[in-house]
């Protein structure tokens, strides 16, 4: 991951009173992890229990008023996150009030620690209601949602436009099953020739125009740039590493649907590269499952160039008409 810097708010040292013109927000950025198998994806829905509606709900109970956050990559329903990345505008006196009794108002480290232990305690509550209200029965404390880090930021920093690129890991087993990981392996039986499924996602690096790999948003681009795809068996799992700038909707789980295709016989390597070039959604990739996969990490460049960073993504974002994050 990137660096991460605790943004000092003026007048703040010590908790002296804030200076004439202070900023009335401050930028939080939020590292954290979860298990989707039982959201509907990351992105707020009514009536839904999303990852989004979740933390959210949380944050507005901690500081009593409305959060929105804005997240690196948002996620389909029943994929995983082992590092995502997102970050809030928290009112500066809201966020001062957080501070623990014997901390001083302007420790960044210390209130987000405390923020990120009464988060964690909400939404592990609100995991066992749910579990309860759907007849299950769980561990105390057991949450499918974690906060990691809470960490003031310079408002340069955005965790969707500053990051440089995403990393996804897609897990599938093609022996027998392990049943501990049943919520994140996607069983595949019949073994699998990994090495023509590398053959056809090596066509695939490189920037390309990927319509044939993606589900495309009206007014959204799918070129993108994607600088790796590698499958690897690592004891009873294949794990296939997928990189790039950014994805468009279901790009990762369109592209390893294609490699399994390959992997089963049924096509050729050369034919990842046909669809590709077809660039249509009539010939599209298969989609996998979403259960093997995995949002690994986000990356970011120094902060001193977030800012920088962040207007080239928008820029291009708007030459090409959108993008999907």
């Amino acid at each position: 991951m990137g660096e991460v810097t605790t943004a000092v708010i003026a007048g703040d040292e010590g908790g002296a009173p804030a200076a004439q013109g202070e900023a009335k927000s401050l930028r939080v950025r939020l590292d954290l992890a979860y298990d989707g198998t039982d959201f509907h994806g990351w992105a707020a829905q009514p009536g839904l229990r999303t990852v989004q509606g979740e933390i959210e709900s949380a944050l507005s109970l901690v500081l009593r008023g409305p959060v929105v956050l804005t997240v690196a990559g948002r996620t389909d329903a029943g994929v995983h996150a082992r590092h995502q990345v997102a970050h809030m505008d928290v009112p500066v006196e809201a966020w001062r009030a957080l501070a623990p009794r014997r901390a001083q108002a302007g420790d960044g480290a210390a209130i987000g620690e405390g923020l990120v232990r009464r988060l964690n305690a909400l939404l592990g509550q609100a995991r066992a209601r749910w579990a309860r209200a759907h007849g299950l029965r769980e561990p105390r404390g057991s949450s499918d949602a974690v906060i990691v880090s809470a960490t003031p930021v310079s408002a340069a920093f955005d965790a969707r436009f500053s990051a440089l690129g995403r990393r996804y890991c897609y897990r599938l087993a093609d022996g027998a099953p392990d049943p501990q990981r049943r919520r994140d392996v996607l069983s595949a039986p019949g073994e699998l020739d990994t090495e023509a499924m590398n053959a056809g996602a090596a066509f695939l690096l490189g920037e390309h125009d990927f319509l044939s790999y993606c589900r495309p948003r009206e007014g959204a681009t799918t070129i993108r740039t994607l600088t790796r795809f590698e499958f690897t068996r690592a004891e009873r799992i294949i794990e296939c590493r997928v990189e790039a700038d950014a994805f468009c909707h279901s790009m990762v789980r369109s592209l390893v649907g294609a490699a399994l295709e390959v992997g089963r016989g049924r096509r050729a390597p050369e034919w990842m590269a046909e669809l590709l070039a077809g660039r249509s959604r009539s010939s599209a990739a298969p989609i996998a499952p979403a259960r093997g996969l995995s949002l690994e990490g986000v990356d970011y460049p120094p902060e001193a160039q977030w800012a920088a960073r962040a207007l080239r993504a928008r820029a291009r974002r708007d030459e090409v008409g959108g993008c999907c994050g």
